[in-house]
């Protein structure tokens, strides 16, 4: 029987799960020292974890059947791995600061940011503090905005880059969860609107947030010194494109004080950050086989280019690799949407 098939269905675990069990928690040395998973409490983390992953796994075995479209059976140690023992750090990081958290999530196209916060939300419910989760889309400015902003300068064609967002929203809200106001009323964006323009909806009400998961593709992401810019990466090429570069790495400066709110970051990795643009074809070619619209290659190439531009990988996102003062967790993220290594940096 399947380790986690046998936790699930038996009330006490068995020497031989047990042991099987240890085996998996500390094989690998990083992700059991970013854990905090040792040989001396290993049957304790056995214990905390089985008692979770009972408890979630009703709601999570909808959540794999109904939105990631998938048998729960192949995200079993997933959940075991990385989930649940990210869920339990956040929740032990908001019983020290008795206080509501803010949590980063970092994570380029096709890293998996959206499904992480749905699972961690999951698990913190079943820990029994609220929690509501939150993309950087949602703070978008408002559609007349945005067009406004765009006849300001024609350099921002899509939404997204830095200066698409209302941060003056975001502050607010997080001001409203740390005052433990209630209702607390979420932003929400809906993409489809005028005509894939985008434009706010009808914000969410909650009663009362304990922890918010905040996502995005660059969430807790700072300002550079200028000088990374003479002789930047492709496709940062042409004179244009430098002044491009640097005039979107000054708007980062108004991001900042929504990013000192974070009390965590977590940071989702590809190993090759080229594998955005492998990743962007695969889902446009699945939506165009369904009978839905997508881009050509060529447009998703322009496309992806686009946001490198603006804020390129290479100088933004890996120099965060080892950066321990803003980065919690690292999670490599491999070419078949796989978790590589899971560390501290």
């Amino acid at each position: 029987m399947n380790l986690f098939h046998e936790l699930l269905s038996t009330e006490t675990v068995s020497d031989s799960c047990r042991n099987g069990l240890k085996e998996k928690l500390l094989v690998n040395d990083l992700r059991a020292k970013a854990f905090g998973v040792t040989s001396e409490n290993v049957n304790d983390v056995i214990e905390q974890r089985s008692r979770i992953l009972k408890s979630v796994y009703p709601i999570y075995s909808n959540f794999c059947q109904n939105t990631l479209q998938c048998l729960p059976e192949t995200m079993l140690e997933i959940l075991w791995n990385l989930w649940i023992p990210l869920g339990i750090e956040i929740f032990s990081q908001h019983q020290q600061l008795k206080r509501p958290l803010i949590q980063g999530i970092l994570g380029g196209q096709g890293t998996g940011k959206s499904t992480l916060a749905a699972m961690l939300t999951i698990i913190l419910q079943q820990l029994g503090v609220n929690t509501a989760s939150l993309s950087l889309d949602d703070l978008y400015k408002t559609y007349s905005d945005r067009l406004a902003l765009q006849q300001q300068d024609s350099r921002l064609i899509w939404r997204g880059p830095p200066g698409t967002h209302d941060i003056d929203v975001g502050l607010t809200l997080i001001n409203q969860i740390h005052q433990s106001e209630t209702p607390i009323s979420i932003p929400r964006f809906d993409k489809s609107l005028h005509h894939g323009g985008g434009d706010r909806m009808t914000p969410e009400l909650i009663d009362h947030i304990d922890i918010l998961l905040l996502e995005g593709w660059f969430v807790g992401v700072r300002p550079i010194d200028d000088s990374f810019f003479d002789k930047p990466p492709a496709p940062i090429i042409t004179r244009d494109d430098k002044a491009f570069a640097r005039d979107i790495n000054s708007r980062l400066n108004d991001y900042v004080p929504l990013w000192d709110k974070l009390d965590s970051l977590i940071l989702l990795y590809p190993m090759d950050y080229h594998l955005s643009k492998v990743w962007r074809k695969q889902a446009e070619h699945r939506m165009i086989a369904a009978g839905k619209s997508g881009m050509t290659d060529a447009q998703i190439e322009d496309f992806v280019d686009y946001f490198w531009r603006s804020l390129h990988p290479e100088l933004f996102i890996k120099p965060l690799l080892t950066s321990s003062d803003r980065v919690n967790f690292v999670i490599e993220i491999n070419t078949d949407h796989s978790f590589g290594q899971v560390y501290k940096p």
